[in-house]
């Protein structure tokens, strides 16, 4: 398969992790709601809540995917692809909001004793228990397998940290603080059945609320850094600077500076100087090449300005920067 079918596979496989984790959480999102009214338990009551609001971040995260890939207009002339983190950022400030706060007070008042009504066999909240773990596990294992090629190569925490893509990693968070999370409630449910007090699960769910809220901090960091200008790799700035300074007619290449318009649009300004004596026809051309050798090492730069200036012969610099 060519580099460009490929890229284009991987764009086409990206919302099937989204789609699959949307899906599976609206369905076990139901059965923990049925366990939690049936048995009173607060810890399913916070999974339930969990998983719901898992559903409506998926479509957030769809809803920017689909917005983020918007064409320049006069308003926006480098796109809509930052659209993207934004969502990303608004899915962290519902699951902190909702999700780990409704979970952390849910548990702190079973903890004080106002527990739920219910009676129903504890073996509810198991079934649903095993149900939710083979959902989760399976969006788990789709996201999993989105990102293993970048974990096999740079590693799980700086695959994770460097992204620039969120859609996919926001999935495998939020699947992994859903596993966490049933652990959590599988052990609440098991220590109040064998002490008889619901103050074990109500520890479960203030538990959950913590998971849920650590998850949203770093979610929220992450496309905070995305938001407001991130740079691209530090492979790629050095690639760059590399392929500008290896060129014959470059004396001096000046520092990239890069940004991410999206996952796969990167915008690049670079100064240039030039040796000596060359005239401004030429420089023209150098310039073309430099650009065409950019592009060819890295698609993902679509916009590249590049500032040219060459000392003459008499000491002058030439005119006006040149700009692609």
């Amino acid at each position: 398969m060519s580099p460009k079918k490929a890229e284009q596979s991987k764009k086409e496989e990206k919302p099937i992790a989204v789609y699959g984790a949307m899906a599976g959480n609206a369905t076990i999102a139901a059965a923990k709601g049925v366990a939690a009214f049936f048995t009173g338990s607060s810890a399913m009551f916070s999974e339930c809540v969990h998983s719901i609001v898992d559903t409506a971040n998926e479509g957030l995260l769809l809803l920017g995917m689909h917005r983020a890939k918007r064409g320049p207009d006069v308003q926006h002339p480098f796109g809509y692809g930052k659209e993207l983190y934004f969502w990303s950022l608004i899915v962290a400030i519902v699951l902190f909001g909702i999700g780990g706060g409704i979970s952390f007070f849910e548990g702190v008042t079973h903890v004080t004793g106002h527990t739920r009504e219910g009676g129903a066999s504890p073996l509810w909240n198991y079934g649903v228990i095993a149900i939710a773990v083979a959902a989760e596990g399976t969006s788990w294992a789709i996201a999993l397998r989105e990102l293993l090629p970048e974990f096999k190569e740079h590693g799980v925490f700086r695959t994770i940290r460097d992204t620039k893509d969120p859609t996919v990693v926001t999935v495998l968070l939020e699947d992994s603080a859903a596993l966490l999370g049933l652990l959590f409630a599988f052990l609440g449910v098991l220590l109040s059945e064998l002490t008889g007090s619901p103050v074990y699960d109500g520890i479960a769910s203030m538990l959950i609320g913590f998971t849920l809220a650590g998850a949203s901090a770093f979610l929220a960091y992450e496309s905070r850094s995305l938001l407001i200008g991130e740079t691209a790799d530090p492979d790629v700035v050095d690639g760059i600077r590399a392929i500008a300074g290896d060129d014959p007619d470059v004396a001096v290449a000046g520092q990239p500076l890069t940004m991410h318009f999206g996952p796969d649009e990167i915008l690049l300004n670079l100064d240039v100087r030039f040796r000596p004596g060359l005239p401004s026809e030429q420089i023209m051309s150098i310039i073309d090449r430099l650009e065409q050798a950019i592009r060819r090492q890295y698609p993902e730069i679509r916009r590249i300005y590049i500032e040219a200036e060459s000392l003459r012969r008499d000491g002058s610099k030439p005119p006006a920067p040149a700009v692609s």
